[in-house]
């Protein structure tokens, strides 16, 4: 599977109450159940206008068929190529 970061433009979503974020977070594990085994939602991250949700998926249209059945917009959909964190400063080739 291929790791994607989601962005989704919501004017405003930082503002939400914790209950709304979580109504949110309920109909996307919802729709997730019924896509099956092939997508998988691991973390996303709020700010003030917008969400971006990292999502295992085998491909970008199964995500925009995700956002689509939630109601939940999908602007853009970028594939990772690869993941660094600070150890990569200190490790050896």
């Amino acid at each position: 599977m291929n790791k994607y970061v989601v962005e989704r433009n919501i004017p405003g979503v930082g503002k939400m109450s914790l209950s709304d974020l979580q109504a949110v977070g309920r109909k996307s594990v919802g729709v997730l159940a019924d896509l099956g085994v092939d997508i998988q939602w691991l973390e996303s991250f709020v700010t003030a206008d917008k969400i971006y949700c990292v999502y295992l998926a085998p491909d970008e249209d199964l995500i925009r068929e995700h956002g689509r059945l939630c109601g939940i917009p999908v602007s853009s959909v970028v594939r990772i190529a690869r993941v660094i964190d600070p150890t990569i400063a200190t490790a050896t080739s």
